[in-house]
C-alpha cells in the first residue's frame, strides 16, 4: 500500500455550482451572476441562480458526507455573501461557521478555498483582476474571514485554478468576465500571485496554529514537440508555480510574452510576498494535454480542453496548436489518461522536492442516466479507480502526497457548461433537487473504508 498514514480521503464542491440563494441574506453579484445572466455566455441561459440549493440543505449534504466516510471536504466561500460590499456580512459569515461546526461535528475535516472564481461584481468593476489593488482587498478578505472561521478550519486554500482566473476570464473570454485582452490576462496573473502571497500572511496571523496554508492549481500535463510543451508549460503551470514557490518569473515566460507586455506591474518586493511558505500544494487533475508546432498555415487544432473564444487563453503561444489524442472520453470530450496524473505528482516531486503535495480535485463527468431509481456509472468507477491508482504508485515511488479529492461531491452548475455535465458522486435532480447516490458513490465510500482498514 503506497498511501502514508493520516491521507486524506474527501470531495470537494465550489460556492457558486452548489448554494444557489444568490439574492439571499445580504449577498451581492459576482462576475459569474452577471456572466451566467447574459446571453449567450452559458449553454441553454443556465445560472447558479439557485443551482443544487446547497445554502438550504446543507445539513443534508454534510449527512451524505458522513455516510460515505469522507474525512475531508473542499468548499469555497463566496467572497460576495461575506463580504458584499467591502463590509463584513453578518449572515453570510454565519452559514459558513453553521457549515464548519457541523463538518467538525461529523469528524470531516473543513478545508476551505477562500477563491474559486466569483469575483464581486463591484471590484470587476473598478478593473478586476489586472488591478492591483484587487489583491490588496483579497488579503483584507482573507483576514476578515480567518478571524472568523481561523480556530477551527483545517486546511486553508488561497486560490483555486488562478490559471483559469486569469486566462480564461480575460483573454479567451469563456469564463467571467468574458474580457479577451492578452495584456490584461497577464496583469491578472500576476494580481493573482499576489494577492495569494498576501492571503497566505494574512491568514497565518489569524487561524490556529495547526492550520495548513496551501494554493490549488489546475496543472497541465503537456506532451508532444519539445517547443511547444515548453512554450504552453511556461504559460500554464511555471507561471504560478515558480513564483509562489520562491523561483520568480521563468525568463523564458517574460521572453515568450515581451511582444504582449513588459510586466512592469511587477513591483520591487512582490516576489518576496508571491512566495509566502505553503504547507501544502493543491494539485487539479482531469487529464493530459498534447501539443506540437503548428506550421501557421494549416487549419489549426484547438482540441486544449476548453470551450474555442474569440482568442486562446494560452497567451504567447501562437505557434503552438492542441492536437487531438486517442479516446476513450469523458463527457467533456476529455481524453481518459490516468498515467499522466502519475507522472505529473512524480514531476512536481522532482521539481519542487519539499513541497507536501494534495490531489484537490480529479473526476469525470458522463452522461448519467437513471434506471429505477438507480445511477449504474461504472465509467466513472472505472476512471476514480484508475486515477486513485495512479496516486498510489505516485506515492510509492516517492512522492509526498497527503490526500484525495473526487470532483464533485454533488451534480452542479458547470460554469460556461451550466447543468449539461454531471461530475458528481451524488445525482441531482434539478427542478426537485432530490440527491440520488449513485453507483460510484457506493464505491467511493467501499473504497475509502478499505482504505482506512488496510495496513
Amino acid at each position: 500500500m503506497g498511501f502514508p498514514q493520516g491521507f486524506l480521503w474527501g470531495a470537494a464542491t465550489a460556492a457558486y455550482q452548489i448554494e444557489g440563494a444568490a439574492q439571499e441574506d445580504g449577498r451581492a453579484p459576482s462576475i459569474w451572476d452577471t456572466f451566467s445572466h447574459t446571453p449567450g455566455k452559458v449553454l441553454d441561459g443556465d445560472t447558479g441562480d439557485v443551482a443544487t440549493d446547497h445554502y438550504h440543505r446543507w445539513p443534508e449534504d454534510i449527512a451524505t458526507m458522513a455516510a460515505l466516510g469522507i474525512g475531508a471536504y473542499r468548499f469555497s466561500i463566496s467572497w460576495s455573501r461575506v463580504l458584499p460590499d467591502g463590509t463584513p456580512n453578518r449572515k453570510g459569515l454565519d452559514f459558513y461557521s453553521r457549515l464548519v461546526d457541523e463538518l467538525l461535528r461529523h469528524g470531516i475535516a473543513p478545508v476551505a478555498t477562500l477563491y474559486h472564481w466569483d469575483l464581486p461584481q463591484h471590484l470587476e468593476d473598478a478593473g478586476g483582476w489586472p488591478e492591483r489593488d484587487t489583491a490588496r482587498r483579497f488579503a483584507d478578505y482573507a483576514e476578515r474571514v480567518g478571524r472568523v472561521l481561523g480556530d477551527r478550519v483545517h486546511t486553508w486554500t488561497t486560490l483555486n485554478e488562478p490559471w483559469c482566473s486569469a486566462f480564461l476570464g480575460y483573454a479567451s473570454g469563456v469564463h467571467a468576465p468574458g474580457r479577451t485582452d492578452p495584456a490584461a490576462a497577464l496583469a491578472a496573473a500576476h494580481h493573482l500571485n499576489l494577492a495569494h502571497g498576501l492571503a497566505v500572511r494574512a491568514l497565518r496571523g489569524v487561524s490556529a496554529p495547526s492550520a495548513r496554508h496551501s494554493v490549488t492549481l489546475n496543472l497541465h500535463h503537456v506532451r508532444g514537440d519539445a517547443e511547444a510543451v515548453r512554450r504552453v508549460d511556461a504559460v500554464a503551470n511555471r507561471v504560478f508555480l515558480d513564483p509562489m514557490l520562491g523561483h520568480g518569473y521563468p525568463a523564458d515566460l517574460l521572453d515568450d510574452t515581451a511582444s504582449v507586455t513588459d510586466w512592469g506591474f511587477v513591483r520591487d518586493g512582490d516576489a518576496e510576498i508571491i512566495a509566502a511558505p505553503l504547507d501544502v500544494l493543491g494539485v487539479n487533475y482531469y487529464s493530459p494535454t498534447l501539443v506540437r508546432d503548428w506550421d501557421g498555415v494549416s487549419p489549426r487544432a484547438h482540441a486544449d480542453g476548453h470551450r474555442q473564444g474569440a482568442a486562446s487563453p494560452f497567451v504567447g503561444c501562437d505557434r503552438v496548436e492542441f492536437a487531438e489524442q486517442p479516446g476513450p472520453y469523458t463527457a467533456m470530450g476529455w481524453p481518459i489518461d490516468a498515467t499522466g496524473m502519475e507522472e505529473l505528482l512524480l514531476r512536481l516531486h522532482r521539481e519542487y522536492p519539499h513541497t507536501p503535495l494534495m490531489v484537490t480535485e480529479n473526476g469525470a463527468a458522463f452522461d448519467d442516466e437513471v434506471a429505477d431509481g438507480r445511477v449504474r456509472d461504472d465509467r466513472r468507477i472505472a476512471y476514480l479507480r484508475d486515477h486513485i491508482a495512479a496516486v498510489e504508485r505516485a506515492c510509492e515511488a516517492g512522492a509526498d502526497v497527503r490526500g484525495y479529492f473526487a470532483w464533485s461531491l454533488l451534480d452542479n452548475f458547470e460554469w460556461a457548461y451550466g447543468y449539461s455535465k454531471r461530475f458528481g458522486l451524488v445525482r441531482v435532480d434539478y427542478t426537485t433537487g432530490k440527491r440520488t447516490w449513485k453507483d460510484s458513490a457506493h464505491w467511493y465510500r467501499d473504497t475509502i473504508a478499505e482504505r482506512r482498514g488496510s495496513p
